[in-house]
């Protein structure tokens, strides 16, 4: 890649001959001389060989073309200046990343308040966001590739931060003949049918929770899948609740009238790396976790500003 011939400063000095109104107002509040910022400008414009400004009586006004590399170039500066900031925060322990994984079934609008709110405090520290399943989540904070973990299961030798449940319920679509059956149903009506379940995404110890030991199961790789699947008729699942609220509005799923275990509440919660310290913005991402969490979904809210 060829080096760029023009540098910050030069573009910074061009900067400020525009937004102070002329050479003399530039150099005093850049505290150069008048000439230093008059040859900056002109050296610019022969390393680029395009005029930015031309003389209008006695003021500079921007070419057509320097208008365009004007607008550009504030961008640049501005990307310059924060990268120099995220060094600046990283040297006083700041991370430049948090990595989060988080079970498929943990409700994302959760997560989308705690990142909308995390933004103005991050100081580009970047969030990378993965989603898995069951034990791909604890097989993920084991590995080491994750400094935080949401999930519904319990990781041996780790401390956990207790979050919501998470409602699952038996569904189907009305059609479905357990519906038709038009009666509470036991789990020995289940094992006849057809159960969708989730593939586990973990390597090591797949699990499968939830499945009845029906006589058919049809095993899908997200809840989004599933919830597609059974809404069409294929069979029935224990689904979250709040990811398919439209459908249950719609009827095109139906609660199924069990006898018992039709709803399922299990706890979810927040896990750290434990063999890495803990830094400032993962300590902030942590509590707005914990703080939205408390929330209803479908509660009003607005991120809070900068301290």
């Amino acid at each position: 890649m060829k080096a760029p011939r023009v540098t910050l400063d030069q573009w910074r000095t061009l900067q400020a001959v525009v937004d102070h109104g002329g050479f003399a107002q530039a150099a005093e509040a850049l505290h150069r001389s008048q000439s230093s910022v008059s040859y900056t400008v002109a050296r610019m414009q022969d390393q680029l060989g395009v005029p930015l400004l031309r003389i209008d009586g006695r003021k500079a006004v921007l070419t057509e073309a320097g208008g365009v590399l004007l607008r550009r170039s504030r961008q640049l500066v501005k990307q310059a200046s924060q990268l120099e900031d995220l060094a600046h925060h990283m040297e006083q322990g700041w991370e430049a990343e948090v990595r989060l994984v988080v079970d498929a079934a943990y409700p994302s609008a959760r997560i989308v308040r705690a990142l909308t709110a995390f933004m103005p405090q991050s100081r580009g520290c970047r969030v990378r966001l993965r989603e898995e399943v069951l034990s791909g989540v604890e097989e993920v904070l084991l590995e080491g590739v994750a400094d935080l973990a949401i999930t519904g299961l319990s990781i041996p030798g780790y401390l956990g931060a207790e979050l919501s449940d998470v409602e699952f319920v038996a569904v189907a679509h009305p059609d479905h003949p357990l519906h038709r059956l038009n009666r509470e149903l036991s789990f020995q009506d289940l094992e006849t049918q057809m159960q969708v379940v989730i593939r586990d995404s973990g390597r090591q110890q797949p699990r499968d929770v939830g499945w009845l030991g029906a006589e058919q199961r049809w095993t899908v790789g997200s809840l989004a899948t599933a919830a597609t699947f059974v809404s069409s008729g294929l069979g029935f699942a224990w689904l979250p609740r709040h990811m398919i609220e439209r459908e249950l509005k719609e009827g095109s799923l139906k609660l199924l009238p069990l006898d018992q275990g039709g709803s399922r509440n299990p706890s979810f919660y927040l896990y750290s790396n434990k063999d890495k310290p803990l830094g400032p913005a993962t300590q902030i991402l942590i509590e707005l976790l914990r703080t939205f969490d408390t929330l209803p979904l479908d509660a009003p809210y607005a991120a809070p500003e900068q301290a």
